[in-house]
């Protein structure tokens, strides 16, 4: 929908747009609405998603490389891992 915008801002600049809706999106899980928290969450996938086409990152394809077969670390669907480790 942007990519000519964003590809024109560049990564840096879109990374910056991306961090600060990720700061109000803090703020919607901290003391927003539901509806302030669904549009927050969108607008977070959305420069995310951004960034991935600006840097020629198939999102579905790196989701799928990463936890396609369930998580990284156990390799279970319902992660396994102690608490005390990533992820």
């Amino acid at each position: 929908m942007y990519f000519e915008k964003d590809r024109a801002r560049g990564i840096e600049g879109t990374f910056l747009w991306l961090m600060e809706e990720i700061g109000e999106l803090a703020t919607a899980l901290r003391s927003g609405t539901h509806q302030e928290r669904l549009e927050e969450f969108a607008d977070v996938v959305a420069w995310l998603a951004t960034i991935a086409n600006v840097a020629g990152v198939d999102l579905s394809e790196a989701i799928a490389h990463k936890y396609g077969r369930g998580c990284p670390g156990c390799g279970q669907f319902v992660c396994r891992c102690p608490d005390s480790e990533k992820p």
